[in-house]
């Protein structure tokens, strides 16, 4: 099955997100059906507020990588680089492509 990038309209903010190839593949294999309604930062506040958390808590900022408002669920400290969600999942997609890769590449030499 191929899965294509699709604009959605989020239910509570009306800001059109991106509902990437790969979630799409990631719903799939989960056996989840429907696409989602919310858009990545007012799903977040949704699950601070389900959670009996305070809203306040979470932060809006801009991406590291792209530049893109985003929210988080915790107040940045400033030290390390906050992403959105996409350029988080794409960053740590090819942190364990490369981790996959040095551990193939050792095993390789052990065997030698």
């Amino acid at each position: 099955m191929v899965f294509q990038d699709k604009d959605i309209s989020c239910r509570d903010c009306n800001k059109s997100f991106v509902f990437s190839a790969g979630e799409q593949e990631f719903f799939h294999a989960k056996g989840l059906i429907n696409e989602p309604k919310r858009c990545p930062n007012c799903r977040i506040l949704m699950r601070v507020q389900r959670n009996g958390e305070d809203p306040g808590r979470t932060a809006e900022v801009n991406c590291a990588e792209c530049g893109a408002p985003t929210r988080v669920p915790f107040q940045p400290k400033g030290y390390k680089p906050v992403y959105c969600t996409y350029c988080f999942r794409t960053r740590k997609a090819e942190s364990d492509a490369d981790t996959a890769a040095e551990g193939d590449s050792i095993a390789q030499a052990a065997s030698a």
